[in-house]
């Protein structure tokens, strides 16, 4: 697999979410709320075959222009509703074809997080995803 075209694909997923600012890399500077592709974990030779696993940690990053408001905007985007970031990313599961498979498996670190030097409401949701390795 290649990974920049996986994390190139979570973004061009999550972006299908009107009003959400989607990055496949970790930006400088973010336009909120925003969407990235942070870290990758790879393990290789996951089967026999020799699939590939990346372990994709993603953030989500919203304003706390207002604290309710901004929480109630994060759940809407860890839930799975019409704002739902999993459902966005498990829409298409190939990733335009860089991947064979993927799902969100869970969301953890629901906090404030700093990027640059502003403070965000946010979370992280872990992306499990298989494919073939390069040739």
């Amino acid at each position: 697999m290649n990974i920049s075209a996986v994390r190139a694909g979570l973004a061009a997923n999550a972006n299908t979410i009107d009003g959400l600012n989607c990055y496949g890399y970790v930006p400088d500077s973010i336009s909120e709320p925003a969407f990235y592709a942070a870290e990758v974990d790879v393990t290789y030779d996951t089967s026999y075959g020799g699939d590939d696993e990346l372990t994709v940690t993603c953030r989500v990053l919203v304003g706390r222009a207002d604290d309710e408001a901004s929480q109630t905007l994060l759940d809407a985007y860890l839930s799975r509703g019409a704002r739902s970031i999993k459902l966005a990313i498990e829409a298409e599961p190939t990733l335009g074809g860089a991947c064979d498979d993927l799902r969100v498996q869970r969301v953890q670190g629901y906090r404030y997080y700093q990027h640059q030097n502003s403070t965000y409401v946010g979370a992280e949701l872990v992306v499990q995803v298989i494919g073939s390795p390069e040739e």
